[in-house]
């Protein structure tokens, strides 16, 4: 049996950068690589594991030996064990396994920076390396065109495992299949984005995704690294940004998993009132150690640098910034200042963003944060966490409560939908209407919607129309596009087959136009997230449920108008007021017969009168079709 022979990546700045929590590129040092020493092939293995008393790599190589091969430790108090095991191949699987100082208890674990791992339900981690031609130069030189902030943000949420199945095969899509049916989708439904939910390795599939165990290796379930590396080439060749979500929030106590890693709280806090989530019986990130955060904002970097992702999404930044999130009286401890604030986490996000936009041009961050903590898309350097963007959850959560009303109602409770704009400007936000809306009992949003058939689908078309002229960026979890009937369900397929009938294949066709209007239309993406790019025209038309409003670009020949009708009853001769004279030219109607609407429509062009209305010098009359959004132009 071959010997561990002493070897090291690791400089000794590697080491101090790494002790004050800046070392940013562990990935590169930390796991197993395969390497070439004194002219012999094999494998360069290294671990942290600072309470450990012996570290072996247990593996297919040496039928899983404890004590075979024991790495040596650092003479440097870092807490890192190493060596070289020759001829060692590439696709060997293998653990490490730790016998800690603290009462002798031993784990047996996956490398936390594993490139790839076993497929679930195996837990092995696999050596395995990124060599990969990349395709996507073009897209990578001018990615700010397509990822900016004032650019078109329109995102398709996507769960790998229920997009689509293999029927026959009654198994997932490898990604090589997704980049063919899925690439050729989104582009074909015009999304300028796909967000994946979490792809990195996760042992239970009904976590989604959001249980990782495998942060640096894309989940093995649909095929080989270098295969989710296609996909994301292809979807770049095709114009369409990759965001990915990712969970630096907390994770499983899976035994093979990063919980008590070598017998102590390692990567979690060893405070059960900071380390342990209670809604999601998982454990919580020490954010206050330097370690730790090394190794979050190496893992951030990494799927940036190695996979090109072009965002990450950030997960339950919410349960990250508050000590007191989901815990009763007694189960919290107050912060030195007293408050309920997590410092700790708080400066690690900001350090987190300050490395991404740092090291990478032309991406974003994105919190999923549902308070109203302030500042989250604001920079660091004038008090922000730094993030890019931030989900509108208020408006998500007050948009779908207005729908679900019967038109007949919806005159008392406007403001549910105006009260939006009186903050929508505070922060940089994208409007989601995601996966956690379609399940646990809540319907799809198709569901949700009041009235017959004919009704369901108008209200469908217009809370949609709605989305894409309301300031900020969208994003629309699959199956919503085509008006999915039933709830998301992980363990099956989309219903595809829906697309068979007028109505959904409808909802279909409206998407693909609304997302080709917001890429085509400067006023709606230029100023998306400032007050200059919205004005009200009338917003307190409760009695007839209508209110209208203009979008703004830099140039105000851009400028769309907007009106909603937000009942069945058509609404012939509404007069509105405009900013100036010209033609009044119909560019959108979420009514028209091509998706299953009335085909109800105004004249090709409408002259703008000198009458006074809505407190302005210029009007004119329009038809509002029933349920419905129309936008027009003035020329």
């Amino acid at each position: 049996m071959s010997k561990v022979i002493s070897h090291s990546l690791f400089t000794d700045f590697d080491i101090d950068l790494f002790k004050a929590g800046k070392h940013f590129r562990l990935y590169e040092k930390l796991g197993a690589h395969l390497i070439t020493v004194d002219g012999v092939e094999g494998v360069y293995f290294a671990v942290w594991a600072p309470t450990a008393h012996s570290v072996s790599v247990v593996g297919d190589f040496n039928f899983w030996t404890q004590g075979e091969h024991l790495l040596h430790v650092r003479w440097d108090s870092s807490g890192i064990w190493e060596g070289f095991i020759p001829n060692i191949k590439k696709g060997a699987t293998y653990k490490y396994k730790i016998e800690s100082n603290n009462g002798g208890i031993v784990t047996e674990k996956a490398d936390p920076f594993a490139f790839y791992c076993e497929k679930p339900p195996h837990t092995a981690s696999v050596v395995w390396d990124l060599d990969y031609k990349w395709n996507d130069n073009n897209w990578m030189e001018t990615r700010q065109n397509h990822n900016g902030l004032d650019k078109p943000y329109s995102v398709y949420e996507v769960h790998l495992g229920s997009w689509k199945r293999h029927a026959e095969e009654n198994r997932f899509l490898t990604y090589l299949e997704f980049a063919e049916d899925l690439v050729n989708y989104v582009k074909e439904t015009g999304f300028t984005h796909v967000e994946f939910m979490p792809i990195m390795e996760y042992p239970y599939d009904p976590s989604w995704g959001y249980q990782l165990v495998g942060y640096f290796a894309p989940t093995s379930r649909f095929g080989k690294p270098q295969d989710f590396m296609v996909l994301v080439d292809k979807l770049h060749e095709a114009g369409i940004g990759v965001i990915l979500d990712w969970v630096p929030s907390h994770f499983p106590d899976d035994a093979h998993g990063l919980g008590f890693f070598d017998g102590s709280n390692l990567f979690e806090h060893p405070d059960r009132r900071k380390g342990y989530h209670p809604d999601w019986k998982s454990l919580v990130f020490n954010y206050g150690r330097n370690e730790v955060r090394s190794f979050l904002i190496s893992n951030a970097l990494f799927w940036l640098q190695h996979y090109h992702a072009d965002a990450l999404r950030v997960d339950a930044v919410a349960s990250m910034l508050y000590l007191d999130y989901s815990r009763n009286d007694g189960e919290w401890e107050p912060n030195i200042y007293g408050g309920r604030e997590n410092l700790d986490t708080i400066s690690f996000l900001k350090e987190f963003n300050e490395a991404v936009y740092l090291n990478y041009e032309g991406v974003q961050t994105i919190a999923e944060e549902s308070t109203s903590f302030p500042m989250v898309s604001r920079p660091t350097s004038v008090g922000g966490l730094g993030f890019g963007m931030k989900w509108m959850m208020g408006w998500m959560h007050d948009t779908l409560e207005y729908f679900q009303k019967d038109t007949v109602y919806r005159k008392y409770h406007q403001n549910d939908l105006t009260f939006s704009m009186t903050y929508t400007f505070s922060e940089n936000f994208m409007l989601p209407l995601s996966h956690d809306e379609v399940v646990y009992g809540k319907k799809s949003i198709a569901g949700r919607m009041p009235g017959d058939e004919w009704q369901k689908f108008a209200n469908l078309r217009l809370l949609y129309g709605y989305m894409f002229m309301h300031p900020g960026t969208k994003l629309l979890f699959m199956g919503s596009e085509f008006g999915q009937s039933s709830e998301w369900n992980f363990e099956g397929s989309l219903d595809w087959h829906l697309l068979q009938y007028p109505f959904h294949e409808g909802v279909k066709k409206l998407i693909t136009d609304l997302n080709k209007l917001y890429k085509t239309q400067p006023a709606l993406h230029e100023k998306q997230f400032s007050p200059e790019g919205f004005e009200w025209i009338n917003y307190s038309d409760h009695q007839n449920a209508v209110m209208s409003f203009i979008r703004k670009g830099n140039n105000q020949k851009d400028d769309v108008i907007v009106v909603c009708n937000y009942t069945q009853i058509v609404r012939p001769n509404y007069r509105i007021g405009l900013p100036r004279k010209g033609k009044l030219t119909e560019i959108f109607n979420s009514d028209a017969a091509i998706y299953g609407g009335s085909g109800l429509s105004n004249p090709k062009k409408l002259t703008i009168e000198a009458m006074p209305y809505d407190g302005r010098d210029y009007s004119t009359e329009l038809l509002l079709p029933p349920l419905s959004v129309t936008v027009f132009k003035i020329s």
